[in-house]
């Protein structure tokens, strides 16, 4: 009787990826402690580097927070010298919120620390399991690319109300540095 193969299932690829993922991130993630920052205060600060100058609004639905909670974080950045306040050109009613230099700098420094911790780990690897995380890392990329399925759709719509409460001090989004 021939076998046949079965491929994977999604949800089961998806609950392994997942867990996969977060345990990684919680691993490299211990040395952010080296910058001085709060995890959402680093996360924020992320998007405003990897992303650039955006309004507070679309910062705070970035990173799934409230804007008054969006609007502590970024005062605390500023305050730090990390980002700056612009006048938004066209709203006069709406800020532009800029990374700093400084702020550059300590983002990219805390990226630069992940990764080379990262590459620690990867360094026990074979040639081969490399090559094949090479290939994972572009298929995550492009399913990342993808746009929303309506279920997340529907999760980013309410993540406001149950996000909106979080303190400064909070995980925020992770923490991700690029």
């Amino acid at each position: 009787m021939a076998s046949t193969l079965r491929s994977p299932d999604p949800a089961e690829v998806a609950d392994r990826l997942h867990s996969a993922a977060i345990h990684l991130l919680r691993r490299v993630r211990r040395i952010d402690g080296e910058t001085g920052l709060t995890a959402a205060r680093l996360s924020a600060l992320s998007v405003l580097v990897f992303g650039g100058p955006t309004t507070l609004g679309r910062l705070a639905q970035a990173e799934q927070v409230s804007a008054p909670t969006m609007s502590r974080l970024v005062s605390a950045l500023v305050e730090e010298g990390l980002a700056r306040r612009e006048p938004h050109a066209e709203d006069g009613r709406s800020v532009v919120v800029t990374a700093s230099s400084r702020g550059r700098e300590v983002l990219e420094r805390g990226r630069e620390r992940r990764i080379a911790e990262l590459a620690d780990l990867l360094d026990e690897l074979s040639a081969a399991e490399l090559d094949t995380l090479v290939a994972a890392a572009g298929l995550v990329e492009r399913v990342s690319a993808l746009p929303p399925s309506v279920r997340s759709a529907y999760a980013g719509a309410t993540a406001e109300r149950r996000w909106s409460g979080l303190s400064d001090d909070s995980t925020g989004s992770g923490g991700t540095s690029g």
